[in-house]
C-alpha cells in the first residue's frame, strides 16, 4: 500500500462535502507530476490524507483511500467545463483522475504549522514542493502524522 497526500481548496471542495458525498472522482489535476502520480503509481486501497489548501490556516483533516485506479479525465473533453482542455481527446487523453472513498475525520486536525514544526517531518514533499497538488507521503511521515491527530 502506499500513501498520498490530496490537496483541495476547502471553499470548491471540503472534506466535510466529501464525507456527505461518501464518494468522489478526483477529477480536474492539470499537472503533470501530480497526472503521472495518477496515472502510473495510484493504486486501488492506497490510503490518501486529504489536505485542505489555499486558506488562513491548512491542515489535514481527513482519510480517505482510492477505489478506482486511474480513468481518462473525461471533463477535459467537455468545452462547457472549466477543466476543459483543447489537446485532450478520447483517442488520446491528457488527464486522468482516481475515484476516492472517504474513511473518516482525523480525531485532530493536524495544521501545516504543526508538521513545519515537526523535524521527523521535514523532508516531506508537502514543505518541500509545496505547490503540488497530489505527493506520495511516507508511511514514516503518515503514520506521525495520525500520531499527532490522536494527541
Amino acid at each position: 500500500m502506499n500513501y498520498w497526500l490530496f490537496k483541495s481548496e476547502p471553499s470548491d471542495y471540503s472534506f466535510e462535502n466529501f464525507i456527505s458525498d461518501k464518494e468522489t472522482c478526483w477529477e480536474g489535476i492539470r499537472n503533470y507530476q501530480a497526472r503521472n502520480f495518477i496515472r502510473d503509481n495510484i493504486k486501488i486501497n492506497d490510503e490518501v490524507l486529504f489536505y485542505h489548501s489555499n486558506i488562513s490556516e491548512p491542515h489535514l483533516v481527513g482519510l480517505a483511500k482510492v477505489i478506482r485506479e486511474a480513468y481518462p479525465d473525461h471533463y477535459s473533453w467537455n468545452k462547457e467545463h472549466k477543466y476543459y482542455d483543447l489537446k485532450s481527446s478520447p483517442d488520446n487523453p491528457r488527464w486522468f483522475m482516481v475515484d476516492i472513498k472517504a474513511i473518516k475525520k482525523l480525531k485532530r486536525i493536524v495544521y501545516l504549522k504543526e508538521i513545519k514544526q515537526e523535524p521527523k517531518l521535514s523532508k516531506m514533499i508537502l514543505l518541500n514542493n509545496s505547490r503540488l497538488s497530489i505527493q506520495p507521503v511516507k508511511k514514516s511521515e503518515r503514520d506521525l502524522i495520525i500520531k499527532m491527530s490522536n494527541n
